[in-house]
């Protein structure tokens, strides 16, 4: 039997863990309203003799003031370059992630060349973050062209991992038994 979405499906989880977020922060998204997420990320393969690529951005994340319809699907800005890839991407989070509701806003700036290793570049945005005493920016990193996966990633794990204290905010505000 074939299934014409497994193939799809692979090659996206792959895409997922081949990405890392190797500074993660321990922010917690407002319940109401609007958070950024700030990040610099790190994209390539020094070791196939390429610079690689920094940049500085921040994904914007937005919550319904008006609680819509559970079947409301995520609105992704910013993200993919093409709707092929986009579409893939809300085939997955359909079939993983429930993300209804919120509009995500990838806003990056522009690209730096460096040649160091990977990780010599992230030990480096490391320290000079921990010296700036800037803890809400993480250090996300991908091989080419897995930039905006990577970004993603960081944006739904931020998601995830703060919905327990919004649920516990929409208890105590009333709006859930």
């Amino acid at each position: 039997m074939f299934y014409p979405d497994f193939e799809q499906q692979r090659r996206i989880q792959q895409a997922w863990s081949s990405v890392a977020i190797a500074r993660p922060v321990r922010y917690c998204l407002f319940t109401f309203g609007q958070s950024v997420l700030q990040y610099y990320l790190v994209c390539g393969d020094a070791d196939m003799g390429r610079a690689l690529s920094v940049t500085r951005g921040e994904v914007v994340i937005e919550r319904p003031t008006i609680v819509t319809p559970e079947t409301a699907r995520p609105e992704l800005r910013n993200f993919f370059e093409t709707q092929e890839e986009e579409g893939i991407v809300q085939f997955l989070l359909s079939r993983s992630a429930h993300f209804s509701n919120l509009r995500l806003d990838n806003r990056s700036g522009a690209q730096q060349a460096v040649s160091d290793s990977v990780e010599a570049v992230v030990s480096r945005l490391s320290r000079q973050l921990d010296e700036n005493e800037e803890d809400q920016v993480a250090i996300l990193t991908a091989p080419d062209r897995l930039g905006a996966m990577a970004v993603l990633r960081y944006a739904a794990e931020r998601v995830l991992a703060s919905a327990p204290g919004n649920i516990q905010e929409l208890r105590e505000r009333g709006f859930l038994p």
